[in-house]
């Protein structure tokens, strides 16, 4: 089994992974979503949600951009970082299960988001 979570507003992915609404979270077997669960932002603090998600049993996060400090606890925990999706939150879990959402590598420096996590 592996669950993949995705940082999303409103179903959609979101572009800023810490202020994100919620984590639409997709258990999946053989390549398939077998269960979605929502879980609520619990909140934004250093380290915090990268810990978080690792104790829901989550093996890859998704989302539109993500500060360098969360990148690298969730690499030290294994759990694959996907950066720079886009959309809705369920097709983008189903392009990774499918091989085709690959991370484009959009880490953002500045906590301020100038303009960086866009790119």
């Amino acid at each position: 089994m592996l669950k993949i979570a995705v940082a999303s507003d409103h179903g959609m992915v979101t572009q800023h992974f810490g202020h994100c609404q919620e984590f639409v979270v997709f258990e999946t077997k053989n390549n398939q979503i077998t269960k979605t669960e929502t879980l609520a932002n619990p909140g934004h603090k250093p380290g915090f949600l990268p810990n978080f998600l690792a104790e829901q049993g989550v093996n890859v996060i998704i989302s539109g951009g993500m500060g360098g400090a969360a990148v690298a606890i969730f690499n030290e925990k294994n759990i694959e970082v996907i950066v720079g999706a886009s959309g809705d939150a369920s097709k983008a879990a189903e392009s990774y299960l499918k091989g085709e959402l690959k991370s484009t590598g959009s880490v953002c420096h500045e906590h301020q988001h100038h303009d960086e996590c866009g790119e």
